[in-house]
């Protein structure tokens, strides 16, 4: 049987109960310490050129060459806390990990919009009033937007996911994808001021790694692939504007020292299509990481690989295996 690979995937880690936002989801530094040594004591952490060099391989009809119980540590969105605190603990160990940076997050210090739903769900205010306030700025535009009635809205996008309330996922929709590009972001804009901070660049430089930095992080070993150049959905833009986000994170990856020749793309949302990989393709990419649940098998779409989250691992180090870690180990 050919291996398959456990990818885990990460975003914010950080010491959250002495944070500014102890709400915000993410993994207490803690239990990323104790999840690593679960981690170290039933798989062998393998690196990103070790994984591309298998999906290589698997394309030519060879068998992976990687150990059965390989696994890939994931790191999303280019976080401070990656550097400050994963970074060390990593080094430390030996092991590898692959980071993920948006480039306007990191070259322009712009803060994403992503983050700001992150932190205004997390500064405390209520999720219902933030959808109340949402809706009532929604509604003077409504007309003139051709924008549905609150009751389709909320029809169409309240549904909960595996780790968000209905209420959580709709905020997310409206304020991601569903409203029209310019009134999403006023009004994100002014949720934001009202409820964290009216300075964003300041919080951008406090959020983010710097690109010095980043290359540091590549000198140790460590891999930095594309997640775009702005974090949006890339399997909702039309072509030429897939080329752009893609274009220009490579551009950055050149920058830092990262082979463009081949390399590792991770779908911001996990959102794909079928001319996004066509264009990754012309581009040589190697391999594309989304954020659906699973193992990554050698049969696998190498542009379409499943992750677990760090949810679905165990975060104790002597923890029995789990239900994931035993499929990745049966025969």
């Amino acid at each position: 049987m050919q291996p398959c690979v456990t990818i885990v995937m990460y975003h914010y880690v950080r010491d959250l109960r002495r944070s500014r936002f102890p709400e915000i989801k993410g993994l207490d530094l803690v239990l990323f310490r104790e999840q690593l040594g679960y981690v170290r004591r039933h798989y062998q952490v393998i690196s990103a050129p070790e994984l591309m060099a298998a999906v290589a391989s698997g394309r030519r009809g060879e068998p992976w060459d990687l150990p059965a119980n390989a696994a890939l540590l994931t790191f999303d969105d280019g976080y401070a806390d990656h550097f400050g605190s994963v970074f060390p603990l990593l080094d430390e160990a030996g092991l590898p990990g692959c980071f993920f940076p948006p480039v306007q997050a990191i070259s322009e210090r712009k803060l994403l919009d992503v983050n700001k739903i992150h932190f205004l769900l997390a500064s405390g205010a209520d999720v219902r009033e933030l959808v109340g306030e949402v809706l009532r700025r929604v509604d003077a535009h409504r007309g003139e937007l051709g924008i549905e009635s609150d009751e389709a809205l909320l029809a169409r996008w309240a549904r909960p996911s595996r780790y968000d309330s209905a209420e959580v996922v709709f905020l997310k929709r409206l304020l991601q994808t569903v409203l029209p590009a310019a009134l999403r972001s006023r009004i994100l804009a002014e949720l934001f001021a009202a409820h964290v901070t009216a300075d964003e660049r300041a919080f951008a430089e406090e959020l983010y790694m710097s690109a010095d930095q980043l290359r540091c992080m590549v000198r140790h070993g460590m891999y930095v692939g594309s997640h775009g150049y702005s974090h949006v959905r890339l399997g909702w833009l039309a072509p030429e504007e897939q080329a752009f986000e893609v274009d220009r994170s490579l551009e950055f990856l050149a920058a830092l020292g990262t082979d463009t020749g081949s390399w590792m793309m991770c779908y911001p949302y996990g959102d794909a299509n079928q001319p996004l990989t066509e264009l990754l393709r012309e581009r040589r990419c190697a391999v594309g990481l989304t954020t659906r649940p699973g193992l990554a098998a050698w049969d696998s779409d190498p542009l379409l690989l499943p992750r677990l989250d760090t949810n679905d691992l165990p975060k104790q180090a002597d923890a029995a295996p789990s239900d994931w870690t035993l499929r990745a180990l049966a025969p």
